[in-house]
């Protein structure tokens, strides 16, 4: 259930999905940078971190 929320706030708001999986670092930057050039790269990558970060 946690990875849902967190999924669908990568939806409407990448950095805060990104946020709530790894907190304020480096893929939190990249993940507000990726999302102020193109909100679609921002989703993309918010999604990678999620997943990423959920199997390990």
């Amino acid at each position: 259930m946690n990875n849902l929320i967190r999924i669908v706030a990568a939806i409407f708001l990448p950095p805060l999905g990104v946020f709530l999986t790894v907190g304020i670092g480096t893929d939190f930057w990249i993940n507000l940078v990726l999302t102020f050039l193109g909100f679609i790269p921002g989703i993309i990558h918010a999604v990678w971190v999620i997943a990423k970060h959920d199997r390990g």
